[in-house]
């Protein structure tokens, strides 16, 4: 999710592989897995308190300066005559490190400056949350929040959601469309000489021309229609931090160029030897191919230890993106969480409930990154494929602070990240990860130089078992089941990944189990970058003995999506074949919804996979994607008529007969003879 980073979800964004109707409220908790920062290298010693953990967990003895102050009156209180950095987010202030206004106001915090938020200003009318702190000293930071506006706002038929995870009590139309471009033309207008940092998930992911799928057309990078004056891409510590460094030692704004993780305009910009020149904006608009192949590029440097810095004309300007930082190491991460969060909301929302809060208040990160790579997915493009992990240390020091926190009942929701079951992994040697440049390390096989060790996942599990207050740990994130059942040459590895999974499903699960297969076809799961559904299949066995020899009652829930490129209505219908084969009546599904700059959008806009450049087929219109997503629910009695109707027309009356066999024969009789 990050102020300046990436939350997925994210994400989101990240697929979000869930129910329509329910989207805003889980999305948050995909959003949030992917949303941990990593920390500092140091803390400046005028960094100020840092409270005591425990302190931090009893809302009694808070006072509201424990929060970053939000209004004028919150700065006066302080005894403060100006400020350093003021970050304008799309999201309600909830200071805990799931949120990214929260970060990175707690990382410049630390480095002794004077930071205050506005959270969620009113952006018509007279501009005054706009106004009332008045300018800062260094620079605005803007962010759209936590998920890109639209996915917030629009279902993926583009319906106006009615509710949003990131507001009190849910409320709509806290945020406009485009928060990233709107605030940022506000605070120009009324501050046209304070520089403008641009971060988030929405920035992030549209820093170089995409696809738009609300607006159906490709768009420009978006320092072309936001007046920002930089943009900081992925997790965003790091470079925010250098950016203050320089700004500290007296360095103009508008001479800081080469700052990795951060994006600039120039008019005259002089290629160096090895940067990657892409296809221009105006060249991708004339051919849809060279958005095809500009894509390849970007993904590829987004998932290198040593990438390029990436330049593409717009215009009379050129987009100037700088190489990422190097993974955080422990060390960051750890320190990160030595910050004093409060882990709460700030009072001014007292009464009112933040869905996106509520979901993982109660859970724990402890590792950001992932390699799956899967086409949909955007969590890689914002946190790179190499995982960083938290020490057991710090996980622990969290997990004891939870259990001090008023309203906990002894049950963690989750500890995990962006998947489940990557904590701690990396590559064998690595020299051979520094040369990697594929986005995946499991797609389409596990890569042997992969040490896929989940030893020191389990001897965490127990650590955290032995806390006490702790009366279970769930595992609420996705599980990767085909990192448990591939065959390593190392046998130790086939054990460990045995060890894991006996104790994931027989102490691990709150009563239902959540992994994503997403399909059922060879053909599609090829295109989305997943596993075979056969492995699915194997997990599931396994998964019912375990249940059965420990006497439980737990339910396995995959996710599935409909309409990604490659997938036909032919393939939904074997997917509903096959699914109710093992008695599932499938509740996590989605439509597929294009985000900026994930593999599957590139392949929806173009129709061209920018790896192969052979063409892909794509349901597109909202008729196409109904079509296929009605298959989901063959059980539901008002589907029945229509998918009967759609396998005539296939020819597929066999498939009419797995499905519907018994099923009402005599309305199945009626409707065949039509």
């Amino acid at each position: 999710m990050y102020f300046f980073f990436h939350t997925k979800v994210d994400h989101s964004l990240f697929s979000c592989k869930l129910a329509e109707s329910n989207v805003p409220q889980l999305l948050s908790k995909a959003i949030s897995k992917f949303t941990w920062y990593n920390a500092m290298t140091s803390i400046s010693p005028n960094a100020g308190r840092v409270p005591d953990f425990a302190y931090l967990c009893n809302m009694k003895t808070y006072k509201p300066e424990a929060w970053l102050p939000t209004t004028k009156k919150e700065v006066e209180a302080r005894g403060w005559d100006y400020l350093d950095v003021i970050l304008f987010s799309g999201d309600a202030y909830v200071d805990h490190p799931s949120f990214g206004a929260a970060v990175i106001g707690r990382t410049l915090e630390a480095m002794g400056l004077r930071v205050a938020i506005v959270p969620q200003p009113d952006w018509r009318g007279d501009f005054r949350d706009f106004k009332k702190l008045g300018a800062p000293r260094l620079f605005f930071g803007v962010s759209a929040g936590a998920m890109d506006s639209m996915i917030n706002h629009y279902t993926a038929n583009k319906r106006l959601r009615s509710d949003d995870a990131y507001t009190p009590d849910r409320r709509a139309g806290m945020r406009p469309d485009y928060p990233s471009i709107v605030y940022t033309k506000i605070l120009k207008e009324l501050y046209p000489d304070v520089p403008v940092v641009l971060g988030g998930i929405e920035a992030s992911m549209r820093r170089l021309t995409h696809y738009d799928y609300w607006q159906d057309q490709l768009r420009p990078g978006i320092l072309i229609d936001s007046p920002a004056d930089l943009l900081i891409y992925g997790m965003g510590e790091k470079p925010i931090q250098e950016l203050v460094r320089r700004l500290q030692t007296g360095t103009p704004f508008h001479e800081i160029h080469d700052i990795p993780q951060t994006v600039y305009l120039s008019a005259k910009v002089q290629p160096k030897a090895d940067d990657i020149l892409l296809f221009s904006h105006e060249e991708c608009l004339k051919d849809k191919l060279k958005q095809a192949k500009n894509f390849r590029h970007i993904e590829e440097e987004s998932n290198k230890q040593h990438a390029q810095r990436i330049l593409q004309r717009c215009g009379q300007q050129t987009i100037v993106v700088n190489p990422p930082f190097p993974p955080m190491t422990e060390a960051e991460i750890d320190a990160s969480f030595d910050l004093p969060y409060t882990r709460l909301p700030h009072p001014k929302y007292k009464g009112k409930v933040i869905p996106a809060f509520e979901m993982i208040k109660f859970s724990v990160n402890i590792h950001r990154g992932c390699f799956g790579g899967c086409a949909f997915c955007t969590i890689s493009a914002h946190q790179g494929k190499f995982i960083a992990s938290r020490s057991k240390e710090s996980i622990l020091k969290e997990v004891k602070a939870i259990t001090e926190m008023p309203d906990f009942k002894g049950y963690l929701s989750d500890l995990g990240g962006p998947s489940a079951n990557m904590y701690r992994m990396k590559g064998l040697n690595p020299e051979i990860c520094a040369k990697c440049k594929k986005p995946s390390c499991i797609s389409p096989v596990v890569c042997k130089n992969l040490n896929a060790d989940h030893t020191p996942l389990l001897e965490l599990y127990k650590e955290v078992d032995k806390i006490p207050g702790i009366k279970k740990s769930f595992i609420g994130s996705g599980v990767r089941y085909d990192l448990l059942l591939h065959r390593y040459d190392n046998d130790a590895l086939n054990q460990s990944a045995h060890k894991y999974v006996e104790e994931l499903i027989a102490r691990h699960v709150s009563g239902r189990l959540k992994v994503a297969p997403e399909h059922t076809q060879d053909e599609v799961l090829k295109q989305m970058r997943k596993p075979s559904f056969k492995l699915f299949e194997q997990f599931k066995k396994i998964f019912d003995r375990v249940n059965k020899q420990h006497g439980l009652n737990q339910q396995l829930i995959p996710y599935f999506i409909s309409s990604h490129p490659g997938c036909t209505e032919l393939d939904m219908a074997e997917l509903a074949v096959i699914t109710k084969g093992l008695h599932f009546q499938l509740e996590q599904v989605q439509d597929f919804t294009p985000t900026p700059m994930t593999l599957a959008t590139e392949m929806y806009y173009t129709g061209y996979h920018p790896y192969t450049l052979e063409k892909v087929y794509t349901a597109r219109t909202k008729e196409q994607k109904l079509a296929q997503r009605q298959f989901f629910f063959w059980y539901k009695p008002e589907y029945r008529q229509q998918i009967m109707k759609e396998l005539q027309k296939m020819k597929r009356r066999d498939l009419i007969d797995k499905l519907f066999k018994g099923i009402n024969k005599r309305h199945l009789k009626t409707n065949q003879q039509q």
